[in-house]
């Protein structure tokens, strides 16, 4: 009895039919985990660099924007902060109920543009080291900050992470004409 239960056991091991079937098994949802993980991390990379790029064109037009020039050619003066807060979020000036912002769920009230009034600006030297380079003691610059709550596409809240703020900004010299 013994001696025949040991040729099966001994038979057992040394088949190797359906060992793949058992691998598999094991391995599938460690690497369908880890598929997703990279998705979502993809993802949440994606809709900072789409974030930044709208701080960094709101920055770009708010340095360049001159709201003196359309009063003094007769036009009505334009919030220039305003206009840099929809490119960031939309990518044009003039954004409608119906545009879609570059990153979902993102909203002009997560961006904040502020342009320096010439009595706060930055000195160019602080205690002996040069902070911007400039022909002038003082450097005007324009700051755009943005904020985007990210929720993800579901497998952080699979494993239990809540809403990841992701935050950005871009700093552009203000140009005055």
């Amino acid at each position: 009895m013994i001696g025949t239960l040991c040729r099966h056991l001994d038979r057992f091991r040394r088949d190797s039919r359906g060992a793949v079937l058992v691998e598999m098994t094991l391995i599938t949802p460690l690497m369908l985990v880890l598929s997703a993980g990279v998705f979502e991390f993809g993802n949440m990379i994606h809709n900072k660099l789409l974030m930044e790029a709208g701080l960094s064109d709101a920055a770009r037009f708010a340095a360049r924007c001159n709201s003196q020039l359309y009063t003094q050619a007769g036009l009505a003066a334009i919030n220039c902060a305003d206009i840099a807060t929809n490119i960031a979020v939309f990518g044009k000036a003039a954004a409608t109920v119906t545009d879609v912002p570059r990153v979902s769920g993102w909203q002009t009230s997560d961006v904040t543009v502020t342009i320096a009034a010439p009595a706060s600006c930055h000195p160019a030297v602080v205690a002996g080291v040069t902070q911007y380079r400039s022909t002038t003691a003082q450097v005007c610059i324009v700051r755009a900050d943005g904020n985007y709550s990210y929720t993800g596409v579901g497998m952080l809240s699979f494993i239990g992470i809540g809403p990841i703020t992701l935050t950005g900004s871009h700093e552009e010299r203000l140009i005055r004409f």
